[in-house]
């Protein structure tokens, strides 16, 4: 690992650092273009404590088989359709239910509830549209460059990914606040199974979307680019 590279960087070399940069409270994905350096001085974090955990990965065997950097940008378009969007598509409609009875019912004694319940309703209408357009749009372009090296193609990309990146600020951002103030998706004493049912799959969904925007952001869209480039 070279100290000049990026939180996105590392973790698309090697998907475990993910979890290292994750227990720290580190973004990989939509904070994944600082470096080791600026990251930790920002959140006060032991860089050297940071970068041994780091290296130690080197010494654990990698079992996940995914080495996502290396697959091919259709192959990599098509993986998130089928793995990720299909998650979101499905989870979403649950969550948008779970998120506003859970408000309802128990608003007037934690009030927070309410501003989770709008959040997931604006990462909910944000996300859909974002993802028919990656679906419709931007995917289908990578592939055709890919095929035919069409220029048209190509501008699509650039386009298509600026605005793309700043969805998936928002998207990241809401969720970044929903988590901080459930306190990491806690559930109160006086929290029903709904309750828990809910923050558990809030939970589930940030994970996910980490994952998802990660090999966006990090990996496709670098690559897309270059292809466009």
């Amino acid at each position: 690992m070279k100290e000049n590279m990026t939180i996105g960087e590392i973790v698309a070399l090697d998907f475990r650092a993910a979890s290292v940069f994750k227990e720290a409270g580190i973004d990989f994905c939509c904070g994944g273009k600082m470096g080791i350096d600026d990251t930790c001085s920002e959140k006060g974090i032991d860089k050297n404590e940071l970068i041994d955990k780091l290296e130690k990965l080197k010494d654990t065997p990698d079992t996940s088989g995914h080495n996502f950097v290396d697959w091919d940008p259709g192959f990599l378009c098509d993986y998130i359709v089928n793995t990720h969007h299909r998650y979101v598509l499905k989870t979403m409609p649950e969550l948008v239910v779970y998120t506003e009875k859970i408000a309802t019912v128990h608003g007037e004694r934690h009030s927070e509830l309410k501003d989770v319940a709008d959040l997931f309703s604006q990462i909910n209408k944000e996300l859909v549209q974002h993802m028919k357009n990656e679906e419709e749009v931007l995917f289908p372009s990578i592939k055709k460059v890919l095929n035919s090296g069409s220029e048209n193609a190509k501008a699509t990309i650039l386009s298509e990914i600026s605005r793309l990146s700043g969805e998936h600020e928002f998207a990241g951002g809401a969720m970044d606040k929903i988590n901080v103030i459930t306190s990491n998706y806690k559930v109160p004493q006086d929290g029903c199974n709904t309750y828990k049912v809910a923050f558990k799959l809030l939970k589930g969904f940030e994970d996910d979307l980490h994952i998802h925007v990660h090999l966006e952001n990090n990996i496709l869209f670098p690559k897309a680019i270059a292809l466009a480039n």
